[in-house]
């Protein structure tokens, strides 16, 4: 069984490129259609049955994310490589947003595009090595920031979290003594401690930060 393939590029070469060598690799691939834009590629899509779509990044018209992006809306499971002269962060990021599973660059190797186009075609990912560094980069950015976000929620005690959150829910500083049972000496020593640790100096931005931690949500 062979794989539908349909390449979308605005220059004729780059198409032509790419055909042969997915020709010359003889692994079952079939270039089913060609296009030059993104508005011909929503029609092809329409009118015949493809399997994966090599979008070039920077098609006339609608470039290759835009049109991922439709192509998916219209059809969740549409499986996408983009394919660009080079792999910035912000094209991989916006690609991954897009609904493409794939990135290549258009130097890559014959068995890079093989590969690409059988791991998508399989409901897998595939991107080059450079590409997939700046996912991991990501990841690992994220990581590492809910970790310190974490790092700092666990500072207050839970005494502290649950003035916090009263503080946050309106309750003035006598309220919140009555109701803990508390002198307000010691709603005044906690705030001090909470402000500290938080670096935060106005109780106006305490409760945003309430907010935004969900520690409270009124």
């Amino acid at each position: 069984m062979s794989i539908r393939v349909l390449i979308a590029d605005g220059h004729p070469l780059a198409r032509i490129g790419l055909r042969v060598v997915i020709d010359r690799a003889k692994t079952g691939i079939e270039i089913v259609a060609e296009a030059t834009n993104g508005s011909e590629v929503i029609d092809l899509a329409e009118k015949i049955p493809v399997d994966v779509f090599i979008l070039d990044v920077a098609m006339p018209i609608m470039n290759g994310i835009e049109t991922a992006a439709k192509l998916v809306k219209m059809k969740p499971d549409r499986k996408i490589i983009i394919i660009s002269l080079n792999d910035s962060r912000a094209l991989v990021e916006n690609s991954i947003k897009s609904g493409a599973r794939g990135y290549l660059l258009k130097a890559s190797s014959t068995e890079e595009i093989v590969q690409a186009i059988c791991d998508v075609y399989a409901g897998r990912f595939y991107f080059g090595p450079l590409a997939t560094n700046i996912i991991i980069q990501e990841f690992i950015k994220q990581v590492h920031g809910n970790n310190k976000r974490r790092g700092v929620m666990e500072m207050l005690t839970s005494r502290e979290r649950e003035i916090l959150q009263l503080i946050a829910e309106g309750f003035s500083t006598k309220d919140v003594a009555a109701k803990l049972r508390l002198t307000l000496n010691t709603i005044h020593v906690h705030k001090k401690n909470m402000m500290q640790k938080l670096d935060i100096h106005k109780q106006a931005d305490l409760v945003r930060y309430a907010f935004k931690e969900g520690i409270s949500k009124l």
